[in-house]
């Protein structure tokens, strides 16, 4: 399947950058999978060394640094000559603090290495370093579950995929039965998500949603539970990362689905549980978004620390976690869970984007969903689960902030009125 991450590998190599790669992101979203098939497409050969399962080559990086010993040593433990012509990526490297060290050594040299990493929860792990992070020496990215461009390419769907992004920049309906087939692939993607492994099920079942294995979902959820087990301080850290991590999908479901600490936990508050927040962020987990206290350039400087709202990675985890059935996501069907599963579906597109996400609220008569910059524009966004146009909260927010236009993310399809730009919610990863 086709990851627009691959190009940023490409990038990396075609530039010749000669930091070693880091990538995070959370558990089965595909890291190991698109940086194997990089390498195997781009080198004549290379190393593959899983940090977790290789004691004995994490063993060397205890001693001296020197990339030239270093690659000796894991010559001699392979029995094969690996120099500074092998590339070689190291899988699951949080789980050897050194060999993120070494790093700083690999860079500096005036050697061309061409060294590649991963590990499922590297983020934590560079939040928590102990020892020497090479600052400035590495290049880190961020990779994510796959989004719904992707996913229209997964089907096969090229042509809707090309149909879908010219109507969005020549702000054009698309024809009423395109309209109605993207929809029916959005719906799709929303009860399954945007996991490769839920996606690859998802083709095997010949397209039909609702015969998407379940068991994926759930090993994922207790692959995520052994993370918080294995890499934590303590045990009672571990517990309070799995009540937040429960606590998400009935949060989302209120009225007001700002992260209260007393939902986790009855007396709860922001130091008993501030920590496992920031763990579950850093992991790739969840989906901070914070309020702002003004929409004004630039947005990080008008950032409420202590307000947000928090979503899951992927859409698919959060409708399984709510137990949700697929004709409950369906046109016309109202539940408390699917405005919240639309939410995060959004947030799930402009995250894989690396756009910085916000919400503004600052009174009762004025909540928008997303506030982004958009080509140095602050613009508000709203998003609606189905069809319908009222929006007192945007009204407002025109009348008193004056954007230059507003988005409105919907079940409609593409319209643009009165500085109102309709979008379709297959579109939103066009922005």
């Amino acid at each position: 399947m086709y990851r627009k991450f691959y190009e940023q590998l490409m990038e990396w190599e075609q530039k010749r950058i000669p930091s070693p790669l880091l990538v995070i992101g959370a558990r089965q979203i595909g890291k190991t999978w698109i940086i194997r098939k990089f390498c195997e497409e781009t080198y004549p050969n290379y190393i593959y060394i899983n940090l977790e399962e290789r004691a004995d080559i994490a063993s060397v990086f205890k001693g001296n640094l020197d990339p030239e010993t270093i690659l000796l040593q894991i010559s001699q433990i392979l029995g094969q000559r690996v120099d500074d012509r092998t590339p070689i990526f190291f899988d699951e490297i949080q789980s050897c603090e050194r060999a993120i060290t070494s790093l700083k050594y690999f860079c500096e040299s005036d050697k061309p290495y061409r060294i590649l990493c991963a590990g499922s929860l590297l983020g934590v792990k560079l939040k928590r370093f102990e020892g020497s992070f090479p600052v400035g020496k590495v290049r880190i990215l961020k990779m994510y579950p796959m989004d719904f461009e992707e996913f229209l390419l997964a089907c096969g769907e090229d042509l809707l995929r090309d149909g879908i992004r010219e109507a969005y920049l020549g702000r054009m309906p698309l024809a009423e039965g395109v309209h109605e087939k993207a929809l029916r692939l959005y719906q799709d993607y929303l009860y399954i998500g945007g996991m490769p492994q839920a996606v690859l099920s998802y083709l095997e079942s010949e397209k039909l949603a609702v015969e998407v294995d379940p068991l994926i979902y759930e090993n994922l959820r207790l692959a995520y539970l052994a993370d918080m087990t294995k890499y934590v301080t303590s045990p009672a850290e571990s517990v309070k990362i799995t009540e937040v991590y429960r606590s998400i999908p009935r949060q989302l479901a209120k009225e007001n689905p700002k992260f209260r600490y007393s939902e986790v936990k009855p007396k709860a508050n922001k130091r008993d549980y501030f920590a496992p927040i920031d763990w579950l962020d850093a992991s790739g987990m969840i989906y901070k978004v914070h309020r702002l206290e003004a929409p004004l350039s630039p947005l990080s400087g008008y950032e409420n620390s202590d307000s947000f709202k928090v979503y899951l990675s992927d859409t698919g985890l959060l409708t399984h976690m709510c137990g949700l059935h697929y004709r409950d996501l369906l046109p016309d069907v109202h539940n408390i869970y699917k405005g919240a599963v639309t939410e995060n579906y959004v947030m799930q597109q402009f995250a894989s984007k690396n756009r910085a996400l916000h919400y503004f609220k600052p009174s009762e008569s004025m909540e928008i969903d997303l506030v982004s910059d958009l080509n140095e524009q602050i613009i508000p966004i709203e998003i609606k689960s189905g069809r319908n146009k009222r929006s007192t909260s945007l009204r407002n927010y025109r009348e008193k902030y004056q954007p230059d236009y507003a988005i409105r993310f919907s079940e409609l399809n593409f319209g643009w009125q009165d500085r109102l730009y309709s979008i379709p919610l297959y579109a939103a990863w066009c922005i």
